[in-house]
């Protein structure tokens, strides 16, 4: 077999996807976390040509990103033909409190999930949430996961591709190309980061611009950053990567819409270089991204900054492509459910930033986990 090689950082959920996939298939690898080693991060940069993370080494081929397709040709897959009282797609906060309740009632519960934590673990800082002055996303998700994997729910690192009802069942396809069945579905997939949509982005994503700081912040310690946004999350990063970065810009559509917990420690950075009422226009770069035009709203003049890194803090749709109708969606894609986390289809329910429920917060999702579970609960038993 040949050696491999896994390029990461702590803080990136899909690498822990690669890695989760190379135990499932029993491949042997080094873990190298490039975020605390400045010569492996050019290593790896060298031989992939990306400023973004999980890059795997396989002999002398590179896979950049989780390409579970390519892993499984070179190691094989595995299937599985369980019949799960419950599947629950997606492991945020919602998806965790769903499976430490699916678990406490004794069903047969799988959690599928690209990553443990969702966009939680993106926060460099939560200071809503009960029980703690202040937490990291990364600090609070690893308490969750610890207290779900004492229990018995089976927890599988993959993407769900779509959603099937046969019969009075649920069938589930992931990208690495396992099927799951169950009696019921929980639907806790969340939101999926936007992008600029600039005509040559494509080029650039994994090669200077990123969505994910937490991921791919470290790889930038003292070179240049722009970070685009305006609301918590934007001004988190900036303050975040201004310990990291030689020098931070901050593009903000219209105006700053944080709370005044940021704000202060915003204002006390002076590394942080702000430029309201502009938008990205354009990037520029051969290779790696190296400079961005950023355009003022109203007068439309342009200046060109140059910068090593663009993270993306422009806000979420919902992450909803692999239902394909199954259930009701609302104008804004979001799937509608009632109260009691009912969607439109008897056996499936819903809970977190996917649902048409107002307030996309931790702890407002851990609620709706909880209830969703005892819902699914319910309905398995009326069926039996």
């Amino acid at each position: 077999m040949p050696e491999v090689r896994v390029y990461s950082t702590r803080g990136c959920q899909y690498c822990r996807m690669v890695k989760a996939l190379l135990d499932r298939l029993g491949v042997a690898y080094e873990d190298i976390d490039v975020g605390a080693d400045p010569a492996k991060a050019a290593e790896m940069i060298e031989l992939s040509g990306q400023f973004a993370v999980p890059v795997t080494a396989v002999g002398g081929e590179i896979i950049v990103g989780y390409d579970a397709k390519r892993l499984n040709e070179l190691f094989g897959s595995e299937q599985r033909g369980d019949l799960y009282d419950v599947i629950i797609i997606g492991g945020g906060p919602a998806g965790l409190t769903a499976g430490m309740y699916v678990a406490r009632k004794n069903m047969r519960g799988i959690l599928l999930t690209e990553n443990i934590g969702g966009q939680a673990t993106e926060s460099w800082a939560i200071e809503n949430y009960m029980g703690y002055r202040m937490v990291t996303g990364q600090e609070l998700i690893a308490k969750f996961e610890e207290q779900v994997r004492e229990l018995h729910l089976h927890i599988e690192l993959d993407s769900v591709t779509s959603v099937v009802k046969e019969g009075t069942l649920f069938r589930v396809d992931t990208v690495s190309e396992q099927t799951f069945t169950g009696k019921s579905l929980i639907l806790c997939s969340g939101v999926r980061p936007r992008w600029l949509g600039l005509e040559n982005e494509e080029k650039f994503i994994g090669h200077g611009e990123s969505v994910c700081s937490t991921c791919d912040g470290p790889l930038f310690r003292g070179k240049v950053v722009a970070i685009v946004g305006g609301g918590n999350y934007a001004l988190t990063t900036a303050i975040e990567m201004s310990d990291i970065a030689k020098a931070v810009y901050l593009i903000v559509r219209s105006t700053i819409k944080a709370d005044e917990v940021y704000l202060k420690p915003y204002r006390e950075k002076d590394t942080i270089t702000t430029y309201q009422n502009y938008v990205v226009s354009a990037l520029h770069g051969d290779r790696f991204l190296e400079a961005i035009t950023i355009r003022e709203r109203d007068s439309g003049e342009e200046i060109e900054l140059p910068v090593d890194g663009l993270f993306l803090s422009i806000g979420h749709e919902p992450n909803t492509g692999f239902l394909d109708g199954l259930v009701e969606l609302n104008e804004a894609g979001e799937v509608v459910v009632d109260q009691n986390c009912h969607t439109s289809e008897p056996g499936v329910f819903a809970a977190g930033d996917i649902t048409s429920i107002n307030g996309k917060q931790v702890v407002i999702a851990c609620g709706e986990g909880a209830k969703a579970a005892l819902e699914a609960y319910a309905y398995v038993m009326k069926q039996e």
